[in-house]
Formats: C-alpha cells, sequence, structure tokens
C-alpha cells in the first residue's frame, strides 16, 4: 500500500491481547471473544494512556499502548464516535470487520507506552 494516506490510531491493552499481537508478528489484532463485539482504537494517544493506566493495570496487573498506521479511505467506513469528552474519539469496528480492518494495517503495530501496577516490573 506505498503511497497510501494513513491514519495514526492507538490501542490500549492488556498483555493477554498484547501477547496475541506480538505473536502475530506485530501485523495484527487477535479475533474479539464473545463479550467483544467491537473493536475501538482509538484517535488520542493521552486517551490511551488514560485508559492503560488506569483501567487495564487495575484490572490485569499492566497496561499497555499500541500505535498504528491504518489506510484512511478504509478507515472513513468507520464514524468517529464521542465516548466522553472532547478528544475521547473512538472507531468502533465490528469484531465480524476485523480481519479486513486487519489487511488495512500499514506498516506494524508498536508498543509505545507499558505501565505496570506495584508487583509488575519495574520499567
Amino acid at each position: 500500500m506505498t503511497g497510501t494516506d494513513t491514519t495514526t490510531l492507538w490501542r490500549p491493552t492488556g498483555p493477554v491481547e498484547l501477547d496475541l499481537v506480538r505473536a502475530s508478528g506485530w501485523r495484527a489484532w487477535p479475533p474479539r471473544l464473545p463479550e467483544q463485539p467491537i473493536f475501538y482504537p482509538v484517535l488520542n494517544e493521552d486517551y490511551a494512556v488514560r485508559i492503560a493506566r488506569d483501567w487495564n493495570v487495575r484490572h490485569d496487573g499492566a497496561g499497555f499502548v499500541t500505535r498504528f498506521e491504518a489506510d484512511t479511505a478504509f478507515l472513513s467506513r468507520y464514524p468517529v464516535r464521542q465516548a466522553g469528552g472532547r478528544t475521547i474519539l473512538e472507531l468502533w469496528v465490528p469484531a465480524e470487520e476485523l480481519d479486513e480492518f486487519n489487511a488495512h494495517i500499514v506498516g506494524g503495530i508498536r508498543l509505545v507506552h507499558e505501565f505496570h501496577g506495584p508487583d509488575g516490573p519495574d520499567r
């Protein structure tokens, strides 16, 4: 997809999902679980950090923020959803469209932040 306009997205995630992304070679998001009908990448790094630090650490012992690029024209099918304040913006990707979404990731998925609870690694 050279020459493609891309949009930067972030994804806050826990350790289990991050391990699955790592297993994909940092190329794809894993299928959703039955109780996860929506995959939601976010459009704001600060929002992703808050979720990873404040929610994932509390629930999973660690939280991570990833960054990736996706084809802008493809992303236009997903309206931007405001999930609170002005900067709390998400895309809602139905679980059944995740394989197609993954096919429109340009480059790889990169780990950009990690947070650990008091019992986790000192990083």
